[in-house]
Formats: structure tokens, C-alpha cells, sequence
């Protein structure tokens, strides 16, 4: 068989196949959505991975299943059925997961490149799909993907959400905090400290606190600025570090 002439590349885009495309973009579309869904959940209550990590890894995800059960018009449904590609397909995952995961940096509180890592995971499954020939399902994944790294941090920042910051405060040699005074020091300043986020270090005879804490909702946002005066004016408090935790 002639693999480049017009017959056999026109395959590739017959009636049958563009159907299949078409019933994998609502499945793409469906699993967008859903996803988007949970990262917004995520990012409301001032989550790292938020819309656009959640939106990318569910799609991605859709994308290479769904495919398998169309495998009967890979390469333009004249390919070699008896081979398995499924492991090929496992084996690109996940050695591009490891690479995603090489991008995502953690200080503290504070994570960035999870949105780069779910992108490249995505990129992995829009070679699978070219490479399997499903050209049209390609593209509508790379589009997707590209709209949800553009403007879905659009879509975040004017939906309501709850923010993060994260603090350290290192304090006096003599002085031993209460944790019911910190956290209604927070609350003035309208944030909660998050549950299960706070630990305690202990080196030469002082105490170092680190937490979260996620802004009250419908209240004022304070700057960094203004926190920070509200931390100096705590009763032994000798250092701190505030930031915003970010992904």
C-alpha cells in the first residue's frame, strides 16, 4: 500500500472518522467542563493546583481514553490491529509525568509550576492523538489547552475565591504563643488560619510557627504591607515571612 498517496491519506479524514473526532470532542468538552469545575472548588478555598491545572490533567486525561475505544480507525483505520499500543501510549505518560514533575517548585507554603507540569502532560496526549490519527481531536485539545492557560486565570480572578498567604513567625527566646491569640489577630485582618496547615519548630529555646491562613469571604483584602504591621505588633514576635501562596 502507497502510504502518502491521495487514497490513503484521505483515510485519515473520511466520513467515519470525523464523526469519531466529533464524539470525542464532546467527551473533551464534557471532561473540560467537570474539570473546571473542581479546580474552581479548589481554588476557592485557596488551593495550589487550581482551574487551569484541574482543566488541563481532566482533559488530557479524556483524551487519551476515549481513543481507545475508536481504536479500530487508528492511522486511518488501515493499521496493524494485532499491535498493542496501549503500553507504547503508558510508557509516554508516564515518562512525561516525571518531566512535569521537574517543573513544580515548593517554598513553603507557596507552589509554583503546577499549571507548566498538567500543560506538558497535556502536550503528551496531543501526540497520541496525532500519532494515532486523530488529527481533528489533536487540534481541538491543543486549542482547549491553550485557551485554558490564557484565559482561564482570567476567569479565576473574577470569579469570588478565597486567597492564601503564607506565614512564619519566629518568636522570643522567653515567650511561649497561644494559638487562640494568633488566630484572632488573623481574624482581624479577615483571614482563618487553615486547618491542619499549622506546625511548630523548636531551635535554641524559641519557637518558629508556620501557616496558612485563607482570606473570610465578602471581606476587604489587606495588603502584604498591612499584615505585616499587624505581625510586628504581636506580643513576641522577633522575625516573620508573609507571602502569598501561589501555584
Amino acid at each position: 500500500m502507497d502510504y502518502l498517496s491521495f487514497t490513503s491519506l484521505e483515510h485519515y479524514w473520511s466520513m467515519q472518522i470525523i464523526e469519531a473526532n466529533i464524539l470525542v470532542f464532546f467527551n473533551l468538552l464534557g471532561a473540560l467542563i467537570l474539570g473546571l469545575l473542581l479546580g474552581y472548588e479548589r481554588s476557592y478555598h485557596g488551593r495550589a493546583a487550581g482551574m487551569r491545572t484541574y482543566g488541563l490533567v481532566c482533559l488530557a486525561s479524556a483524551g487519551l481514553t476515549v481513543i481507545v475505544g475508536y481504536s479500530e480507525l487508528w492511522y486511518g483505520g488501515h493499521g496493524q490491529l494485532e499491535v498493542n499500543a496501549a503500553p507504547i501510549i503508558q510508557g509516554i505518560i508516564t515518562g512525561v509525568g516525571f518531566l512535569g514533575a521537574g517543573v513544580i517548585i515548593k517554598e513553603g507554603y507557596s507552589i509554583s509550576g503546577l499549571t507548566t507540569a498538567a500543560s506538558i502532560w497535556s502536550a503528551a496526549a496531543v501526540g497520541v492523538l496525532v500519532g494515532v490519527g486523530f488529527y481533528a481531536s489533536a487540534m481541538l485539545l491543543t486549542v482547549m489547552s491553550t485557551m485554558i492557560m490564557m484565559w482561564i486565570s482570567k476567569l479565576e480572578a473574577w470569579l469570588p475565591s478565597r486567597h492564601a498567604i503564607a506565614i512564619t513567625l519566629s518568636f522570643g527566646q522567653d515567650h511561649t504563643p497561644q494559638e487562640e491569640t494568633l488566630a484572632l489577630a488573623m481574624l482581624d485582618l479577615g483571614y482563618e488560619i487553615a486547618k491542619g496547615s499549622l506546625s511548630i519548630g523548636f531551635t535554641h529555646g524559641k519557637q518558629e510557627w508556620r501557616f496558612s491562613a485563607v482570606a473570610l469571604p465578602k471581606h476587604t483584602k489587606h495588603s502584604i504591607p498591612g499584615i505585616s504591621e499587624k505581625m510586628a505588633e504581636l506580643e513576641g514576635v522577633e522575625n516573620f515571612q508573609i507571602s502569598f501562596a501561589r501555584n
